[in-house]
């Protein structure tokens, strides 16, 4: 080949050899980039998060605390008792970081689980959901038909059940209980003694029993007024002077009518309050170990 031909081809562009520019070379390391698995994988999970983000937007930030408007007028009704008083911009500030400074603690603490196992925490958490359970629950007017059958189904705690009223030594032994009983009737009980003799004045007969034993009880109601005697108590041998005995007196409903109001309020919000629990109770797989 003659050397001028040699030279040629030497100095032929490069363009003209088939050779890439640098557009052509950009292209193609974006095609072979394009066509990597791994672009691909986080493109997709991109489109994933943001669509999540927009459908699951995060939760409140749990470092922001926010003292709302209506949470300080509540500090300012609550600055008197008589609500006759309001605080000054001091007081106010005074009682907002108080608070803010509790619901601090609540939070660490909560994210520390500190609440975990604590019965005391938990108590206080259930009682305040059952005062907003019993807020929420909103109740027609009785009509006289209802407030009569509640009171006839709930006559004991609108009847005046038989009281007496009697005087009780301290407890001791039989033979202790009959000298003392002794020294009692020739009047030369020593004063420590009658100073620990005690006055039961008024006392339901019902709780009698319950308190000192069904012996004591009925033995106590066959006495004599005013005539000491020794009988036998459930923790002991006592010795007792029954003073007075009033009878029952059956409740009239048109003199107890707004306190049988009261108590039929209290037990139907207290029932229907527990039928709210009892319809979460139905969310809930108990199980008792046994």
């Amino acid at each position: 080949m003659p050397a001028s031909q040699a030279h040629d081809q030497a100095s032929t562009p490069a363009s003209a050899a088939g050779a890439k520019t640098p557009d052509t070379k950009s292209t193609t390391a974006l095609s072979a980039l394009w066509r990597e698995p791994l672009l691909h994988f986080c493109i997709l999970g991109g489109l994933i998060f943001a669509v999540d983000h927009v459908l699951h937007p995060p939760a409140q930030d749990d470092k922001t605390i926010v003292v709302t408007k209506s949470m300080q007028q509540a500090f300012i009704r609550g600055f008197s008792e008589d609500g006759d008083r309001t605080p000054t911009a001091d007081q106010l500030n005074n009682m907002i970081d108080s608070w803010v400074g509790s619901e601090i603690l609540y939070r660490e603490g909560k994210a520390l689980s500190v609440d975990k196992g604590d019965d005391m925490i938990r108590d206080r958490i259930a009682f305040k959901l059952q005062t907003l359970l019993f807020d929420q629950v909103q109740l027609e007017n009785p009509s006289d038909e209802q407030l009569r059958a509640f009171f006839e189904k709930n006559r004991n705690r609108f009847d005046q059940p038989e009281r007496v009223s009697f005087l009780l030594t301290v407890t001791s032994d039989e033979a202790t209980a009959r000298r003392q009983l002794e020294d009692i009737r020739a009047e030369r009980e020593t004063p420590e003694f009658r100073d620990q003799t005690r006055l039961f004045g008024n006392r339901p007969v019902d709780s009698l029993s319950t308190t000192f034993g069904d012996e004591f009880r009925t033995s106590l109601l066959g006495l004599p007024a005013g005539e000491w005697r020794v009988l036998k108590a459930r923790d002991g041998w006592r010795i007792a002077r029954l003073d007075a005995r009033q009878p029952a007196v059956p409740a009239r409903f048109e003199a107890v009518r707004d306190e049988v109001k009261r108590m039929w309020t209290t037990d139907e919000t207290r029932r229907r309050a527990w039928a709210a629990v009892t319809r979460l109770k139905s969310n809930y797989d108990v199980k008792i170990e046994r």
